[in-house]
This record gives structure tokens, sequence and C-alpha cells, in this order.
């Protein structure tokens, strides 16, 4: 099969902030170009678009409109860099930050885009890192336990106000007429799907790790949403019944699309989650490797073949990233964000310099000992996801004195984000889960050496970047290939078209001594502010909430 008529797939990975559209050439597995869309409403934190309406502490939105403007812009983009005929492309996957769920009509209209609805916050999409619903994921962890609901124990014994019934909770208890306006609440990455082939066809994935669904099981019992809210177990109803698994096709792109993009017939693989496209996309198909997605947020992910009932993580799902193993889930909710934070916010710096000084601080970071700052952070800007799973968490900076500069803070900030992937690591290792390595991909992975080697030396173990910029999109190219029918499945198109690895990270011995001693001084103040003491932390936040 030569290049020149080698059938191509599209990989579109929707993140925090834009949307990339990768070619990836089937026949050798090159990335023939990659096209980034930022969003044009970016992340709405502060007051709906058009009405100015504001929003309150702990909101993320985002507009539907961008989703389509990253087919529409970046997939005739990425085409015409690559220099190829549309014609070649025979598949598409798509992938999206989770949970992020849109309140639609029946025919899949968002009711953001209704004149009626456009001023009212909770017609908008909530994006994976709302936070607001964090009262109503109380709500229903403590209604779990106290029923004895055995689907509780799939997700680390807590519930996330990430996900799905939190954040329609929250629409239930605030703004009921949008709730029961809303005839679907969808994940993006299905809506997307469903603008592509012109069909609703959701995904077994994300409502396996975000809804409570199990293939086994379904979801729990009406009367557990009953008694959280009353009428609230209509929501199970919202969201749908049928769901397809990881890899099957979802259908054809709808004709007139596919020639206003310059393609033919092209199959569109069912949606899926960003960071667990990852997995495959780096080439790993088998247990004892972590990977780990490092960009706005971190995603860690294991798989394994039996499934462990483990505390502090945030899914494990049959076939739920891999076909045949369980995929487990945990991760960090702030490790860019918190770094941009510090830049722009704390810093002051301007937006246009903020790369420069970004690239000025890793180096003044990296040429500091391990354990020189005499710092400690817990890098919970945005909560703690793993493995604590508690959103109403906030940041600590301990150790701070008048001598400290901002490298070291820089420095600390980056250590604490290694310090809690260690954390994640035990907690893994504590329930039979070995992982002898790590994979790490995404944006900070690429740019940030000194935190690459700060993970080897504070986990202990060694970690590897893969050649490649676009691991989720490259990832989501594979199961439209396999949609496609290109290869059987996910674990041959990863074994077909796995990427090199681009550079290696071991753990430096004198590093790791240190990094112990100073781990055990984390490890302090995570229990304490974490467990032991958590109302002190929860206090503050309910006051700026007040």
């Amino acid at each position: 099969m030569s290049a020149a008529d080698s059938p191509l797939a599209l990989g579109i990975d929707y993140g925090t902030g834009s949307g990339r559209v990768l070619v990836l050439d089937l026949a050798d597995g090159r990335e023939l170009a990659a096209v980034d869309v930022p969003y044009p409403h970016g992340v709405i934190e502060d007051a709906l678009p058009g009405s100015g309406q504001p929003l309150a502490h702990d909101w993320a939105l985002q507009h539907p409109l961008d989703y389509l403007e990253v087919i529409e812009r970046g997939i005739p983009a990425a085409l015409a860099d690559a220099g190829v005929d549309g014609q070649r492309v025979v598949g598409i996957g798509i992938d999206v930050t989770s949970c992020t769920v849109l309140p639609t009509t029946a025919d899949g209209t968002p009711l953001c885009l209704i004149e009626r609805w456009a001023a009212r916050p909770h017609a908008w999409p909530k994006l994976w890192k709302h936070h607001a619903a964090q009262q109503q994921a109380d709500l229903l962890t403590e209604l779990a336990q106290e029923r004895g609901e055995p689907f509780l124990a799939r997700y680390g014994g807590r519930i996330s106000s990430e996900w799905y019934f939190p954040k329609l909770l929250q629409i239930h208890a605030e703004d009921r007429e949008v709730y029961d306006a809303a005839s679907r609440f969808i994940e993006a990455t299905d809506w997307i799907v469903w603008q592509l082939v012109g069909d609703e066809q959701r995904c077994s994935c994300a409502v396996s790790y975000k809804a409570f669904w199990s293939a086994d099981s379904g979801l729990p019992p009406a009367s557990y949403f009953e008694a959280a809210a009353t009428g609230f177990s209509s929501a199970a109803q919202k969201l749908g019944s049928a769901f397809l698994p990881l890899g099957a096709r979802a259908g054809m792109l709808r004709p007139e699309l596919a020639q206003r993009l310059g393609l033919g017939r092209v199959a569109v693989a069912v949606g899926n989650v960003d960071s667990f496209v990852s997995v495959p996309g780096a080439g790993v198909a088998q247990p004892g490797t972590l990977v780990t997605v490092v960009g706005t947020s971190i995603c860690d992910m294991v798989v394994h073949p039996e499934q462990i009932l483990l505390p502090g993580i945030t899914g494990v799902v049959r076939d739920g990233i891999l076909p045949g193993l369980y995929g487990y889930e945990a991760g960090q909710p702030a490790v860019g964000d918190m770094l941009g934070w510090y830049v722009g916010q704390l810093l002051g710096v301007d937006a246009g310099a903020r790369s420069r000084r970004h690239d000025e601080l890793e180096a003044q970071a990296g040429a500091l000992a391990p354990g020189s700052t005499g710092l400690v952070a817990l890098n919970w800007w945005n909560g703690n996801r793993s493995i604590l799973a508690d959103a109403d968490l906030s940041g600590v900076i301990a150790g701070l004195t008048l001598a400290t500069t901002p490298a070291e803070i820089y420095r600390a900030l980056l250590e604490s984000i290694a310090f809690a992937a260690r954390r994640i690591v035990e907690n893994f290792a504590d329930s039979g889960l070995v992982i002898d390595r790590l994979v790490a991909c995404g944006g900070i992975a690429e740019k940030s050496p000194v935190l690459m080697q700060l993970f080897a030396d504070i986990t202990g173990r060694s970690i590897h970047v893969p050649a490649s910029t676009q691991i989720p999109a490259r990832g989501s190219a594979m199961f439209g290939a396999v949609a496609a029918g290109v290869f059987g499945d996910i674990n041959h198109a990863a074994a077909a078209l796995a990427p090199e690895v681009r550079r290696s990270y071991a753990p430096d011995r004198a590093a790791s001594t240190t990094y112990d001693r100073v781990y055990a001084v984390y490890r302090g103040l995570h229990d304490t502010l974490g467990r032991d003491h958590v109302d002190w932390l929860h206090a503050l936040k309910a006051l700026r909430r007040a």
C-alpha cells in the first residue's frame, strides 16, 4: 500500500480551551497534520454570553457552537496542511472532556441556543470542572452510604461534583423549569457525534464512569434518586438507556456535512473521553503501566484483568478503556490551571508574555536542589479528585518565609503535582495494582522536563513521553479506524500504530531519598487538612461563597 493511497483517519480532541484535529496515516502511524482551534467563547466562568447574566463561584460552562467550530474550521485546515485528498479519510473518532453535559430538546437542540433559555445559566453546557454541585455530590454520597448502594464501591466510595447526576441535581434544585424543559442531558462527546451522524448514539464509556451505569446492573434504583429529591427519579430517563461499546460505529458522516468538509463516505466512532483514548493512543495495552495525561488537569488510567474495589479512585469499569480489561481512573483537577494562575494572577504577567515567563521559571526551578525550597504545597486549587474526591478543598503552600522566591514557589507547585501522583500510585499499589512505569502525554508533559524528572524522582519509577504531541487525538483517530473496519479492535490498532518514545526519565537515587523526607511532610499535611480536619478548608470555602 503506497503512502499516496493509504487510508486516513481523523482524530478530534476537545479539550478545556480548544479542539485539536489530527490527520493520521493508518498505513504507518504518521501524523500528517494537526490543527488547534481555540474556542471563541473559551471557558465561561464570569457571565453568560449575550445576556451578561453573572455566574456564581465554581461555575464553568461552555458554548456548544464552539464544538461545531472545531469541526467546520479544523477539518478543512488539517486536510489542507497535510496536503491530502479528503476522500482518503475513512474514519473519524472524537473525544471530549468529561463529565461535560448539555441540556437539550428531544431533537438535540441545546437549550442555551433557544431564546427563552439563553439567559438561564443552567441551560448551558456544564464543563467538567464545574464544581458548584458539591452540595449535591455530598448528598448523593451520603444517601448511597446510608442505603448501602453497591454501585458506590466502583467509584472509590465518594461521588464527585464533576459527574453527571450531581450536576443534574443542582439544576433540579435551582432551576426546575430548565430541568423539566430538557428532554435530554447528554455528554458533549455524544452530542457532537449526534451532530456528525444525525442520530443520537450514546457511548457506554462516559455513562459508566460518570453516571453510575453498569452493563451488568444498569443504573441505581429509582428509589435512590427519588430519595435525593422528589421527582428526581426522572433523571434516569433523561440519560437514555441504549449505550454502545467503545469502538462501535455510531453511523456514517452526514452526506451534506461530508461534502461541505471535503470528505467522502466516512465512518464515525461513538464518542469517547479525552483521557481514556490516550491509553491506546500512547500504545499502551497491558497492565502495569499508568498513563497520565498532563494538561489543564491530570487524568490517570490503569488497566487490570480483575475488578478491585479500592478507595480513592474515580471509577473502575469493565471494557471501559480497553476491551477485556477493567479500566481504572484517578486524577488531579488543577495542574496547568494552577501554574497558569500563579504566573497570570499572582505574578500579574500579561497574557502575551506568560509563555516566556513559564519557560524562565521552569529553568530557574530546575536549577534548585531537591528540598532546598523549604516548601510543600497541596495542589488543591480546584479541589481534590484522587484520592479524597472533595471539590471543597483548596490549595495550600506551607513553609513560606520572607526569603521565598517566585522560582521556589514554582518548583513547590511542580513538586506538589508529583507528590499527588505518588499518592495515587501508592493507592493503586496498596490494593494490588502493581505499577512498574509511567507514560506521560499532554502539553505539560511535552513542555516541562523538570516536572517529568520530578515524577520519576518522587514516584521512584521511570516515566516515558511518547513522540507525539497529540496523543488523545491519535487515540481517537485509532477508534475511527476501528469503526471503519481497518482494524478488528482497538488493541490491534494500538499495536500497529504505537508511537515511538521521545524521552525517558529515570529516578535519581539521591533526589528520591531527599524527596522521601519531603513526602512525609506532604502526607502529614494531606491527611490532616484533607481528612482529620477537613472542616478547616471547608469553612474557608463556605465563607468565600457567603
